[in-house]
């Protein structure tokens, strides 16, 4: 499914990016501007993918291929990518996936309407008049073109499909979303008959507890699938059961660390026979130490 409302990447470097230690190793080692340039330009070229870079086999080599994108040295591309490698930065899914980890806890987006209502805005306070008594006849433009927009965008919302939905719910909490991740999302509800609602909960699973990952999305839907989790109400019963166990899990646990001995009902049960063979044990035992003190 095409979407019509154009989206828009960005990436948002936290204030200490460049005093991380890996960043300065970077900067170190020998061109370490040029490596530090190749590294945020293969974030640039990752975004729309969430984080990902994928070798199509045009080139011999994942270096020769990045290089051709953004004109960059391929032998500095080869040391970057040894660098991040090795500092994890860059991990390797398989021979054709590579994926940048810092990725997507840096991405920003906005759809093609928040952007032209964040424009008018913009505009709207530079074309102010130098009186707050009258407007200016372009910031009354402009209120009706926002006003246009938002009622837009509400009426959309309304006629929204699941689907849709969880376009949208997976871009704003986790990561760009690309087709093919689309398109097993969407053959979790169309060929397995999960409700759309079941993936929207595992998306906010995810996004709530720092994984945010399509691998580790997919693999919650792939075991509620398994185990004919298919509905909302079975993902609640699901989760009700699970903190039942846990909760019987630990009361067990507590009562597991009371010995048995120490109970006041304790009755010994240990036969004359392995009373025998315990104190001959332990007479060995004495006798070893006698003999290690003299």
């Amino acid at each position: 499914m095409a979407l019509k409302n154009k989206r828009y990447f960005w990436i948002q470097l936290a204030q200490d990016f460049f005093k991380s230690k890996e960043m300065k190793l970077l900067r170190k080692i020998a061109g370490g501007d040029t490596h530090t340039i190749i590294y945020l330009k293969m974030m640039l070229i990752s975004l729309e993918d969430g984080g990902h870079i994928y070798y199509d086999g045009l080139a011999d080599n994942l270096a020769e291929e990045i290089a051709l994108v953004i004109d960059e040295n391929v032998e500095d591309i080869k040391i970057t990518l040894i660098f991040l490698e090795s500092k994890g930065l860059l991990t390797r899914k398989n021979d054709r996936d590579y994926f940048l980890e810092q990725v997507p806890e840096m991405v920003g987006s906005e759809t093609a309407t928040a952007r032209r209502v964040r424009k008018f805005r913009e505009n709207k306070q530079a074309l102010q008049c130098n009186t707050d008594e009258t407007k200016c006849n372009g910031d009354i433009d402009i209120d009706k073109e926002i006003d246009i927009e938002i009622e837009k965008d509400i009426d959309k919302d309304k006629n929204k499909n699941p689907v849709e939905l969880i376009v949208e719910e997976y871009q704003s909490r986790i990561a760009p979303l690309d087709g093919t991740q689309f398109e097993i999302l969407k053959e979790f509800i169309i060929l397995d008959g999960m409700e759309a609602k079941v993936v929207l909960k595992a998306i906010g699973f995810a996004a709530d507890n720092g994984k945010r990952n399509f691998s580790y999305i997919k693999a919650i839907l792939t075991n509620w699938k398994k185990d004919g989790v298919l509905t909302i109400a079975a993902v609640d019963e699901r989760e009700r059961a699970y903190k039942e166990s846990k909760i019987k899990g630990q009361s067990e646990n507590q009562k597991s660390n009371v010995p048995e001995w120490s109970q006041p009902n304790y009755v010994n049960t240990t036969s004359e026979e392995d009373k025998e063979e315990l104190e001959k044990r332990k007479r060995e035992l004495l006798e070893r130490l006698e003999n290690r003190g003299g």
